[in-house]
């Protein structure tokens, strides 16, 4: 990387660009893996002078990033795909604003992006219609069904020829435990209990009341492990809850009972997850989020048995990306007019 050859962004040595409608303002889109960004956006709206250039592959290598993003002044990031840490950012010596979808990215040095005088703005629209909640709860669902009744299986199957290969697993008058009753989890919980289902809650700070407001019954971890035929994480990642999800917990679960994760790849423990599956220390999992993210093409994931398995698409629907995509627009033509909203970074 050149970090050291970043220059002084006073605006000396990069064109303010809120200020000139001569400078070709260059933004990047980044990982439109769906090719939809153009779609979705009403980019047509920026002024004469913006190029937009989308890249519809993930960049992982920090040094081909850096190489790729460098003579850009917009960079737009699609949640935390790709991180932006204090290196990266030190060596985009053009950049000036940088906009996330959700109005928070824990691959975002903020901190540092304020001390180099690179604007951080993010996008909430979607977060407070509540769509990304609800495509989220809608996917674990997904999820659960397909795991319980081998659906991918018994699809394969019939398309091969086969037919009847599996047993399905009853929800109504199971246990669902959910692992963080916010609001994703709640309306898990209201869908479970529309099952038929008991349902179980532990989080740190749950109340017995919180958690009788949504259908639920307030346990402590071992519980929900011990007790739950089905358990959903929905807990958000941080030092408390990186590795929740361990050797014991799995133990407890049981080997006919089903794991499924469309928070954060870190809360469970990949590797004793893999471990369990593959020793029939647990029925299934459905899985939608990963340590490593995309999957490599050798990751174990890619032939672990009883699962189904979703690349990180809990919050991928139409109403998700209008919103976050309109909003992008939006954060960027503000800015351009010296008039920036949503911003992460503010003193």
């Amino acid at each position: 990387m050149r970090a050291d050859s970043t220059p002084d962004r006073d605006g000396s040595a990069v064109e303010d660009l809120t200020a000139s409608a001569d400078t070709t303002v260059r933004i990047a889109v980044l990982d439109d893996y769906q090719h939809v960004a153009r779609e979705f956006g009403d980019w047509h709206t920026l002024p004469a002078n913006t190029e937009v250039t989308v890249f519809d592959e993930h960049i992982a290598d920090p040094a081909e990033l850096v190489r790729g993003l460098e003579p850009f002044h917009v960079i737009a990031a699609m949640r935390e795909r790709t991180a932006f840490p204090s290196e990266v950012l030190r060596a985009l010596p053009n950049l000036k604003l940088l906009v996330t979808t959700g109005m928070g990215n824990a691959a975002i040095d903020t901190a540092a992006a304020a001390e180099l005088g690179v604007t951080v703005c993010g996008t909430g629209n979607g977060m407070r219609a509540g769509a990304d909640w609800s495509t989220t709860s809608e996917l674990t669902w997904g999820l659960i069904l397909a795991v319980a009744r081998a659906i991918p299986r018994e699809d394969r199957a019939v398309r091969t020829g086969g037919w009847q290969h599996t047993v399905g697993k009853d929800l109504a008058g199971a246990t669902l435990g959910v692992l963080g009753l916010g609001r994703v989890g709640a309306q898990v919980a209201t869908v479970g209990r529309a099952f038929g289902m008991e349902v179980l809650a532990f989080s740190e700070n749950l109340t017995a009341e919180r958690a009788r407001q949504a259908g639920a019954r307030a346990v402590d971890k071992r519980e929900l492990f011990a007790a739950s035929d089905v358990v959903t994480v929905h807990t958000k990642l941080g030092e408390r809850t990186r590795g929740l999800v361990g050797r014991a917990e799995l133990d407890l679960l049981g080997p006919d009972s089903i794991l499924v994760n469309t928070s954060r790849g870190p809360i469970v423990d990949e590797r004793e997850l893999l471990s369990a599956l593959h020793e029939g220390r647990i029925g299934g999992a459905g899985i939608d989020v990963f340590e490593r993210e995309p999957l490599p093409e050798d990751d174990p994931w890619r032939h672990a048995p009883r699962t189904v398995l979703t690349p990180h698409i809990g919050y991928v629907s139409e109403n998700t990306y209008r919103a976050f995509f309109t909003e992008t627009v939006e954060d960027i033509r503000q800015f351009l007019a010296g008039t920036p909203v949503r911003v992460l970074n503010a003193d």
